[in-house]
């Protein structure tokens, strides 16, 4: 399978709100440089897991709009907003940022990430 390909299966899946799922993309060796609006943080492995385990208490679903993907070998960049529904109110669609991020795969899971977002 592409590396684009392994991306947009990432986003299309319910990773972000699910950590069996996020296991399968995730290399054991990952690291991911996230600089938000908040400030910057690095995850790994164990830190990606604990992020999506907070998220799918406060989210019931999770849903990304890629606008931009481009790839070159074992590096994907893409484009996206991200919208979730929240528990207290699941019919409404929120928006809750954009992002962009660079990812480099390795064995076809994500190893190397550099990703910017703004809250909305």
């Amino acid at each position: 399978m592409s590396s684009k390909k392994i991306i947009q299966n990432f986003y299309k899946s319910d990773a972000l709100i699910n950590a069996d799922v996020m296991k399968e993309f995730l290399h054991p060796e990952i690291v991911l440089d996230w600089n938000s609006s908040k400030g910057f943080v690095q995850l790994n492995y164990n830190s990606i897991l604990d992020l999506t385990l907070e998220l799918s208490k406060a989210y019931v679903r999770s849903k990304v709009r890629i606008s931009h993907i481009i790839s070159e070998n074992d590096l994907v960049s893409v484009r996206y907003s991200h919208y979730v529904k929240t528990i207290e109110n699941p019919r409404e669609e929120m928006f809750l940022a954009n992002f962009i991020v660079i990812w480099q795969l390795k064995e076809d899971k994500l190893f190397r990430g550099f990703q910017m977002s703004q809250l909305s």
